[in-house]
């Protein structure tokens, strides 16, 4: 999918065609497509290839009059059962007239700032800026739905014996590294804006910049403590998870223990030989009360030992 977008009337709007000074909205494009805008913007198709890669780090390649800045986005797949949470790569390639955004997913907060009439192309710097520092918020906001997500198995945790709740912790650790890892590559990234002389920079994005840096930063830490935290809950609750069947066949053992006992009972009666009382009626009156007897003393016993 390609979307051209251009200002008219003060407003960003969706056009027809390219123009000088546009925005360009690429998701998941065809070959024909990337062959089309590499021969419209008269760039090498792979500024377009990199970014659809999923494992493609965050980096920024400059090359004559292109200029290609990569970071990591999160990004929500609902399709997927296991690991929901992942990061993808978002392509900005800036050209002289053009500025080109490319992704393999749709970038969602990317087209509610489109809606919201967020997005200037004649003002470079401010834009990207804006772009870094919603990406920033997101990962905060999907962080805090891991933990919500972690507090949910964790309560399901302390009574399971099952497997599923501890691969739900699992997965989110997985969503946590890439999650971990995505911040810590946009950071470099957003330092070496910083620096250097990738884009210019007017005084008042300065500002805008150096608080999107702190607030990778501050997902950075949330998601090295919720992982650290992550990781030390999967093991005491491996253990948890354990103990809790230890309990279970304890129990059944102490039920399988006490049934033993009227059974043997009731077993020495039904032999074939001749035995005390076995023509008084009220022998099965005896048995039972020696059987509730036995089970009462094997209950007592098992108390006192703390066995139950």
């Amino acid at each position: 999918m390609v979307k051209f977008y251009a200002m008219q009337e003060g407003r960003i709007r969706e056009s027809s065609s390219f123009s000088k000074d546009c925005i360009i909205y690429v998701i998941n494009p065809t070959g024909d497509e990337i062959h089309m805008l590499s021969s419209l913007l008269n760039f090498d198709p792979d500024y377009i290839t990199d970014p659809l890669d999923s494992d493609e780090r965050a980096r920024i390649d400059i090359d004559d009059n292109i200029t290609e800045i990569i970071v990591k986005i999160p990004y929500m797949d609902t399709e997927d059962q296991k690991i929901t949470y992942k990061t993808v790569p978002l392509g900005t390639i800036l050209g002289e007239n053009f500025i080109l955004f490319v992704s393999r997913y749709p970038v969602r907060f990317l087209e509610k700032m489109v809606e919201q009439n967020r997005l200037n192309p004649k003002k470079r710097s401010q834009m990207i800026f804006q772009i870094f520092y919603r990406n920033a918020l997101l990962f905060l906001s999907y962080l805090k739905e891991i933990n919500k997500i972690s507090d949910k198995a964790e309560e399901k945790l302390h009574e399971s014996m099952r497997n599923s709740e501890l691969e739900v912790l699992m997965y989110l650790e997985k969503s946590l590294v890439f999650f971990t890892t995505s911040l810590r590559s946009n950071e470099i990234v957003m330092e070496r804006i910083l620096r250097g002389n990738i884009i210019q920079i007017y005084e008042e994005d300065r500002e805008l910049l150096e608080d999107t840096i702190v607030e990778n930063k501050q997902a950075l830490e949330m998601a090295n403590i919720y992982s650290d935290i992550l990781s030390g809950m999967m093991d005491a609750f491996a253990s948890v998870i354990s103990n809790n069947l230890n309990v279970v066949m304890k129990i059944l053992t102490v039920v399988t223990i006490i049934m033993q006992i009227p059974t043997i009972i009731a077993s020495f009666y039904g032999m074939n030989v001749g035995l005390p009382f076995q023509d008084n009626p009220l022998t099965w009156v005896f048995m039972i009360t020696w059987s509730v007897i036995g089970g009462i003393v094997a209950i007592y016993w098992f108390k006192k030992k703390k066995w139950i």
